[in-house]
């Protein structure tokens, strides 16, 4: 393992600072906000959105410690980091190009900003700052389909219970709604077009793709920053 520069430390304990702050206001924001708001109210921490910006928050809270305590050389907390690091990313994607779109002006309030933009593009940043204290295997990139997993296990409880995620709706996204025209597996000419199954699949590679892109560019930050030594 590597050791952080002072540098390296500095900011990223000013990067975690951010992601923490930014997540603790979005919830909190979320939570209190009406439930006839979008991921608002008591609803709020059903969503993947607020799941993923909680772990990515704790992660960060507890890396930023380890950093202080000078206990950061931890392979176990590197690779939990790279995988929340994976959801967020799928936080801020999804909401950004497949979500905000069909929300109109009223997607980018600040509790959205903070959740799907702020928190995702910052934790990217602060995974490449200090990337070069270990190497991650290319295999663990696998690990980046658990939390979408589990939270599609989670939300098809929710869907098969009736669980209210929004007033009226017993899942938390167009794209996993299993009783939609085009059925669990099927295609269909009106949204959301493919069945759940189908979406996940597609999710689910574009994480490993994610995943396996990202350790690419934190071997190369790594091999470069080794070069000026």
């Amino acid at each position: 393992m590597n050791k952080l520069t002072s540098t390296q430390r500095i900011i990223s304990l000013i990067l975690k600072t951010v992601i923490v702050l930014s997540v603790l206001i979005g919830v909190i924001m979320g939570a209190l906000a009406s439930e006839a708001n979008f991921m608002g109210g008591d609803t709020v921490f059903m969503y993947f959105t607020i799941q993923s910006n909680i772990l990515i928050g704790l992660i960060c809270l507890i890396g930023a410690i380890l950093i202080i305590t000078n206990r950061y050389e931890n392979k176990v907390w590197y690779i939990i980091k790279y995988i929340g690091t994976v959801s967020i990313t799928l936080t801020g994607v999804v909401f950004c190009f497949v979500l905000a779109p069909g929300m109109g002006a009223n997607a980018w309030n600040l509790v959205n900003v903070l959740t799907h933009v702020v928190v995702p593009v910052v934790s990217v940043i602060d995974f490449f700052v200090i990337c070069t204290v270990t190497k991650i295997k290319k295999i663990n990139a696998l690990w980046v389909t658990v939390p979408p997993l589990l939270y599609a296990f989670y939300a098809g409880i929710g869907y098969v219970n009736n669980w209210q995620f929004f007033e009226g709706y017993n899942y938390p996204y167009f794209f996993l709604n299993w009783g939609s025209e085009a059925g669990a597996a099927g295609f269909s000419d009106k949204p959301p077009f493919m069945g759940p199954v189908w979406w996940i699949l597609i999710l689910l590679v574009f994480l490993i793709i994610i995943g396996l892109v990202y350790l690419l560019i934190a071997d190369l930050i790594t091999k470069k920053v080794n070069k000026t030594k």
